[in-house]
């Protein structure tokens, strides 16, 4: 009687193992195997981190084994299952792997495929093509799409984290609690006597060195020695937390209207204003997004402010950015002076205090939440929905989605919901995050998504003009670094040899690759997010994608 040998790989985290019932049917291209229980007598099947090798005997030979089913049936009580993978041994000695990598929870059962990458129009039989269907159908019922503010990119539709389909859950969900981490993070900071400074003002700078005494390095000692300084501030617009505002000044706005009179004793080329604009010595960062945004009023006792403040910025003669001058508001007037480093100390460090605060708020809301949590997040949720699990564009993209939903669902659980942490803790708590978000999506385009374009958008993609931008080079090396991988990804091993797949051949035409449109209409469906007219290409959605993950290492890294 023919023998196949399956071995079943239980996941390592915790809770993963069980002692449910776990029943195993192998799917060939003849015939089928029975319903076969997999226990063994006097041995605790399926613990967390086991890897447990069972027989199943057949009739006769099956074929080649395209899908294996499992189900888990409740033995107790419910107990979920983390299953890693299936490999099956053939009575002819091959192996042949099935992935899976999934919770099976209730009375589950999930159908696997092998370990290779499947275009649908490579499909070779009803029964794969059906089983392809099928799962996206499910899929499509698990992962919808919800609206959770009016004007926001869709998002899941999940209230709270436990709402999650659980294969998308963390793994402990208190290691991603925020009040939780942000106890333990002022534990660590060794900073609990300081608490009662966050109730009210701090009373000198001094405050700062003596709670954070616990995390001094070179680093952190540069900056509290020179954080004072223009050449410090100008930095920061180049290689600090937000680094993407920063934008090739070619003519001075109307509402921005600063004269060579006023700056003149900044200027060291013995070029006036208008010269030194043509020779690409200016800069300039708006934050306009932040005009008529509401301050945060949720604490009656603590009044907040906003700006929306203007900054002319100015490359001197060793290519140091220096400010040269700060409007605090979009609409110019007595009572919106332009501040200069010429006037009295503390109202020109005030000036750069307030630009400072309004880079926080567009770093957090604008380009940390939306442009990489929120735009990550509809991404995925669209390559679930549309691309099998067997599809080469799924198996590149899952490591980098692995937690995206679940961290944005915490995030709208604890953070950004009414009165979570961003209430309690940010000048645009309370509503006015929410505005943020919402003119920062109808500003959204695919170009300021790409890379490159968003760098030349901006008049900084010249490094002999900006030799210090070190996010401008490291993000090219990234963006290049995701070309050649994709470009590398259109080889596909299988079984029988390697073919050659180019994306923009055999990718582009077949209909699951749908996922990419899907993503813009869901994005764009009720703002003016983006252009009606296709992106160049699937590939560069694929690098946006990306790109929108990497966005982390290059700003918040």
């Amino acid at each position: 009687m023919p023998m196949y040998t399956v071995t079943v790989a239980t996941g390592s985290q915790w809770f993963a193992g069980t002692d449910d019932y776990i029943y195993i049917t192998l799917v060939g291209t003849e015939r089928c195997s029975e319903r076969t229980l997999l226990d063994k007598p006097l041995y605790n099947d399926f613990e967390r981190g086991a890897v447990d090798s069972y027989d199943v005997r057949v009739g006769e030979i099956l074929g080649d084994i395209v899908l294996v089913k499992i189900e888990k049936k409740k033995y107790w009580v419910q107990d979920d299952w983390y299953c890693r993978y299936v490999t099956v041994k053939t009575p002819a000695g091959d192996y042949v792997e099935f992935p899976c990598f999934r919770w099976l929870v209730d009375d589950k059962e999930v159908v696997l495929r092998d370990g290779q990458a499947h275009l649908p129009q490579d499909e070779k039989t009803s029964l794969v093509k059906q089983h392809r269907q099928k799962e996206l159908e499910t899929r499509r019922k698990t992962y919808r799409w919800k609206e959770w503010q009016p004007g926001f990119p869709m998002s899941i539709d999940a209230n709270r984290h436990r709402d999650l389909p659980r294969d998308i859950q963390f793994d402990s969900e208190k290691g991603v609690d925020f009040v939780l981490n942000y106890s333990k993070a002022i534990e660590n900071l060794f900073v609990n006597q300081f608490m009662h400074m966050f109730q009210s003002s701090w009373s000198d700078f001094g405050d700062f060195e003596r709670i954070f005494v616990r995390i001094k390095n070179t680093i952190s000692e540069y900056v509290m020695q020179h954080w004072k300084e223009d050449f410090m501030f100008g930095y920061q617009f180049l290689n600090g937390c937000n680094p993407v505002l920063i934008q090739k000044c070619t003519k001075l706005p109307d509402k921005f209207p600063v004269t060579h009179e006023m700056v003149s004793v900044s200027l060291e080329r013995d070029l006036t204003l208008e010269q030194e604009i043509e020779a690409g010595n200016m800069y300039m960062v708006d934050y306009k997004v932040l005009d008529d945004i509401s301050a945060n009023t949720t604490d009656p006792c603590t009044l907040q402010y906003l700006a929306a403040p203007i900054c002319l910025l100015y490359k001197n003669a060793q290519n140091k950015i220096l400010p040269i001058a700060i409007q605090l508001g979009q609409i110019p007037g007595d009572d919106n002076p332009i501040f200069l480093p010429t006037d009295g100390q503390y109202d020109w460090m005030l000036a750069k205090i307030w630009v400072r605060s309004a880079d926080f708020q567009y770093h957090q809301t604008i380009t940390h939440l939306l442009r990489t949590h929120l735009m990550t997040e509809v991404f995925a949720i669209a390559m679930y929905r549309q691309l099998a699990a067997v599809h080469p564009v799924y198996k590149l993209l899952i490591p980098h989605i692995r937690f995206t939903i679940a961290i944005n669902t915490k995030a709208r659980e604890q953070l950004i919901c009414e009165c979570g942490i961003f209430d309690k803790a940010n000048a645009t708590g309370g509503g006015g995050h929410v505005q943020l978000v919402q003119k920062g999506v109808k500003s959204l385009t695919f170009r300021s998504l790409c890379f490159p374009d968003n760098i030349k958008m901006r008049g900084v993609d010249k490094k002999e003009d900006l030799p210090t931008y070190f996010y401008r080079d490291d993000g090219y090396l990234v963006w290049e670094a995701t070309k050649r991988c994709g470009s590398l990804f259109h080889t596909l091993k299988k079984k029988k040899g390697s073919i050659s797949l180019p994306l923009s051949c055999s990718i582009k035409n077949q209909k699951q690759l749908e996922f990419t449109s899907n993503w813009r209409a869901q994005t764009s469906a009720k703002t003016d997010l983006l252009p009606p007219t296709p992106p160049p290409n699937h590939h560069q959605n694929l690098i946006i994608f990306s790109l929108c993950q990497y966005q982390h290492f290059l700003k918040i890294s």
